[in-house]
């Protein structure tokens, strides 16, 4: 009988679960949430002085959109986007809109996931370079990414 040599590679969902990257995570997601409710309230406070036709404020808080879940470097980030209601549309110059820098609308995956992804699949797996896909996801500083390394099929370091 012939023995076996091929690597079985364990599914995400099988990973061990990590204190570490929850913390992590719980911590995105609370940083986040804190910076995007800070980026609705100014346009909210800059057109405090804006009424409507029967003296209401006309940029008001209106809720949030349904939660979504963006990729970054840590895993999913669940997130809530906030919105606000221009409660007088048809005023002169328009409607006023909010839309945020942080989460804009279709964003799915972070910025430097979004860029890494093409390079990884076309870098490929079967040159063994992960050197620089692992500074990509984890900055050029971390430490064990020496280029005198080598990954095994295992995801141990060599050399």
């Amino acid at each position: 009988m012939r023995e076996d040599t091929v690597v079985s590679f364990r599914q995400p969902g099988s990973f061990s679960e990590d204190p570490l990257t929850d913390i992590l995570r719980a911590g995105a997601h609370r940083l986040l949430a804190q910076a995007v409710e800070a980026e609705v309230e100014a346009p909210i406070a800059a057109y405090s002085d804006l009424t409507d036709g029967r003296g209401r404020r006309r940029i008001v808080r209106h809720g949030y959109m349904p939660e979504r879940e963006i990729q970054s470097g840590i895993g999913a980030v669940r997130v809530k986007a906030p919105r606000t209601r221009d409660r007088d549309p048809d005023a002169a110059g328009g409607r006023i809109r909010f839309t945020s820098s942080i989460l804009p609308p279709y964003l799915r995956r972070s910025r430097s996931v979004e860029e890494l992804l093409p390079w990884l699949y076309l870098k490929g797996i079967s040159t063994g370079d992960f050197s620089e896909a692992l500074a990509a996801l984890l900055g050029p500083d971390a430490p064990g990414l020496a280029a005198q390394q080598h990954w095994t099929a295992e995801g141990s370091v060599v050399g």
